[in-house]
């Protein structure tokens, strides 16, 4: 899979590099691309998808070659219009309406804080995941932060499952794949522990809620409010401390492929895990594979980009 991809990728950049892409071009690289992703359709689909598919290259085209901080590329949801991305891959994330708090962030006056910081480089950061056909990113972004906690405590970085959450945590307001909140899958970790990864796979749809040898406990949670609007001290102090689980607009990411993004609202509809930041950017760990963004992540112009300071929260471990 790792070289197909590279030798698509290979074939990608040269055919960007043509200032004239001929039709025979566009047919291969749509043969290329479904062979990578491993898409197939029937005839009367295929052509519509292809149509789609030649729609988002030539707007990737378009808007590498304009004077922006971010670029977009070919991935997985290529063949997909924004209306079908938004509605297949977005909305996993409910308001904070119905969401527990615990209480704010404990030190009103934030901490000296780094000029960067990336937890993925001390060894206490999973694997990006793939949510599939499932609305699991408010539990995923949940349950990465809780890893991360547990590890920088010196307990080990273990995976653990997003899906005892998803199928356990419904009497505690959340709605499995239809969605739910960072708050209330702690409060449920809080009160009833977790199982890992391995006693309880993820499988990208409701079930039942299953028994499992439980592994891991949180004391609590904290959510990280801003003192004012669009002010960004109290996350950069809570992201020095460890990865925060927040939620974003992801309206824009579909083609998202490299670079410092920052064409959002703040109209809340996905959730993401703060690993770190740098000068300019947030490091968002996001879930639809490796095969998206920067190897699974996005960078966000550091500020409120996207929401992210809206609705942001973290593990006690």
């Amino acid at each position: 899979m790792q070289k197909t991809f590279l030798i698509f990728s290979l074939f990608v950049l040269a055919a960007f590099a043509r200032i004239q892409t001929r039709q025979d071009d566009f047919k291969v690289l749509w043969s290329a691309w479904k062979s990578v992703y491993s898409k197939s359709y029937g005839l009367g689909e295929d052509t519509t998808r292809y149509q789609t598919f030649i729609q988002n290259y030539n707007h990737i085209l378009k808007h590498n070659g304009e004077n922006h901080s971010y670029k977009l590329g070919l991935n997985q949801f290529a063949d997909l219009t924004s209306d079908e991305f938004k509605n297949k891959h977005l909305g996993g994330f409910d308001g904070p309406i119905a969401q527990i708090t615990e209480s704010s962030y404990s030190e009103s006056i934030p901490q000296p804080t780094a000029g960067s910081v990336d937890w993925r480089t001390k060894g206490v950061v999973t694997p990006v995941r793939d949510e599939g056909q499932c609305g699991a990113t408010w539990a995923i972004a949940a349950v990465e932060a809780i890893e991360s906690a547990i590890a920088i405590k010196g307990k080990g970085l273990t995976a653990l499952s997003v899906q005892q959450v998803l199928d356990c945590s419904k009497s505690y307001d959340n709605f499995g794949c239809s969605g739910g909140y960072m708050d209330n899958a702690f409060q449920y970790v809080k009160d009833k522990g977790l199982a890992t990864e391995a006693d309880y796979p993820y499988k990208a749809r409701d079930q039942e809620c299953q028994s499992a040898p439980t592994s891991a406990y949180i004391s609590g949670f904290k959510d990280v409010k801003p003192v004012k609007p669009d002010d960004i001290t109290q996350l950069t102090t809570a992201v020095n401390k460890q990865p925060v689980a927040v939620a974003v607009d992801a309206t824009n990411w579909q083609l998202y492929k490299s670079g410092v993004f920052d064409n959002c609202s703040d109209n809340l509809n996905h959730a993401g895990l703060i690993v770190g930041y740098t000068s300019d950017a947030w490091i968002v760990k996001n879930q639809w594979a490796t095969t998206w963004g920067e190897e699974g992540y996005i960078r966000l112009k550091l500020g409120n980009t996207c929401g992210v300071t809206n609705v942001a929260s973290y593990p006690v471990a």
